[in-house]
């Protein structure tokens, strides 16, 4: 049953899918604002687990009626997308016990609405740039609450507790959480297909986003990559400021994005270059936009320039986006969270920018069936930047049945771009023939959204 919840009488909270990246966010929220915090979630180990340790939450592995009965005394139940009243027997015990239920993105639209909310939404780059704007304004003194994908190394947590009325949110569009959201200035990096398994063409994933920018009020921004078509297309549908950042190196790239947006009806637009002067802790031209994207925030909140420029530089990452996991026998293990072509081509482009002469083994592991299959020759061409590559079994998703492809396919379409390409099926068996052959002239890049990121941490600290 969803009812209208009133945060300031939440005492008890029960969280189904409490592992969850985005809802661990919300355990730390609650926790800081003295609410008692339950759950439950599979057995599986996540790097979420780490954060409900160190908070004592306690939480029930597997899902049982039993398991919300005995807390009858809670005052909200919030649950991962992954779950609903139909596929999960907690939340069906809670709707007929009339129990107050929202998700996921329900639960960020009850929460935000006494914030300006600043969105940060696209297909690729979030989790990085919703950490960058969130540590700038902190840097600016603008003090935001945020709500980010993944561990902030600065903040040593996910989410960060401010006073000001600011709440930076890392928008996904998967399941179209972004009907959710009601924001007053938005960060649209870039719209690329992806989540096959929901979405059925780039025209209908295309669609989720003008919606979400449509809703921007008048008095409202939006900062939009103008490197991608895709986005500027989106986002000559707003009704609000646009201000269009990129590299611009393109013959007439301007005039042809200011035609896109005086075609579309936007009244006011305006141009940000990257700055020549980006020295940033962490590599990539990627990422370089994405601070861009963050100096172009400040400058419409009016924060100062030179600090919010220090902030992008300092900023130093967050937990599977090119983290330096330590070394084996001298190499350089990276973990990286890239699971689309786009992702994994400049994920590869920033380890050979910041080390050119090193040997660079990429392992990747694809994540869900339908991605790799809907994506199949893109991937096959993502692996140019590697000195060797070594694919996975296909990490599947519980939302999916299997089949349809297989990592045995993607290698051998691969092979037509890339030789030094082979299939190794398990994250142990990938152990066993790296342990004793990486030395101090390679690179281990881990690359993918499921939990390769084990192997990572094998070679490290197996030793």
């Amino acid at each position: 049953m969803k009812q209208k919840i009133d945060l300031g009488e939440i005492r008890k909270v029960y969280m189904v899918g409490i592992k969850g990246s985005g809802m661990i966010a919300f355990v730390e929220i609650f926790n800081a604002l003295g609410k008692e915090v339950f759950g439950s979630d599979v057995a599986e180990e996540f790097f979420t687990d780490a954060t409900l340790k160190r908070l004592g939450i306690e939480y029930t592995e597997g899902f049982s009626r039993k398991n919300i009965a005995k807390h009858q005394d809670v005052d909200l139940v919030v649950h991962s997308t992954a779950y609903n009243q139909d596929n999960n027997v907690e939340l069906e015990y809670a709707d007929k016990n009339y129990l107050p239920i929202l998700s996921y993105p329900e639960m960020i639209a009850a929460f935000s609405e006494e914030k300006t909310t600043i969105a940060i939404c696209g297909t690729h780059g979030k989790t990085t740039t919703t950490a960058m704007t969130t540590l700038a304004l902190k840097e600016c003194g603008a003090d935001p609450t945020a709500i980010v994908g993944s561990k902030v190394k600065q903040l040593n947590s996910n989410i960060a507790i401010g006073e000001s009325e600011f709440l930076v949110l890392e928008a996904d569009e998967y399941q179209n959480k972004l009907a959710s959201y009601s924001p007053e200035g938005v960060v649209l990096l870039n719209v690329e297909f992806d989540h096959p398994d929901y979405f059925k063409s780039i025209k209908e994933y295309k669609e989720v986003f003008v919606a979400f920018v449509k809703k921007i009020p008048k008095e409202g921004f939006l900062i939009v990559c103008a490197d991608d078509l895709n986005a500027i297309s989106v986002a000559k549908h707003a009704k609000c400021k646009v201000v269009a950042y990129g590299t611009f190196q393109k013959e007439g790239q301007i005039q042809r994005v200011a035609k896109e947006f005086d075609d579309g009806g936007v009244k006011e637009f305006e141009f940000f270059l990257i700055p020549e002067d980006l020295k940033m802790k962490v590599p990539g031209i990627h990422n370089r936009l994405n601070a861009t994207a963050v100096l172009a925030v400040c400058a419409q909140l009016g924060l100062d320039e030179k600090t919010a420029k220090k902030a992008v530089n300092d900023y130093e990452g967050v937990s599977r986006r090119f983290e330096e996991v330590g070394k084996r026998n001298g190499a350089l293990v990276i973990d990286d969270y890239a699971h689309h072509p786009t992702e994994i081509v400049a994920t590869l482009a920033a380890a050979k920018e910041r080390y050119p002469k090193k040997n660079l083994i990429c392992v990747f592991h694809p994540h869900t069936f339908s991605r790799t299959k809907a994506l199949l020759d893109e991937f096959a061409k993502s692996f140019e930047d590697a000195d060797e590559v070594i694919v996975l079994d296909i990490y599947g998703s519980a939302r999916e049945s299997q089949g349809g492809v297989s990592s045995k396919e993607l290698v051998s379409k691969a092979k037509k771009y890339h030789q030094n390409i082979n299939h190794i099926a398990t994250i142990n068996e990938v152990y066993d023939k790296l342990e004793s052959k990486i030395g101090k002239g390679d690179i281990v890049l881990t690359v993918g959204a499921g939990d390769i990121d084990k192997l990572a941490k094998k070679l490290v600290n197996d030793i």
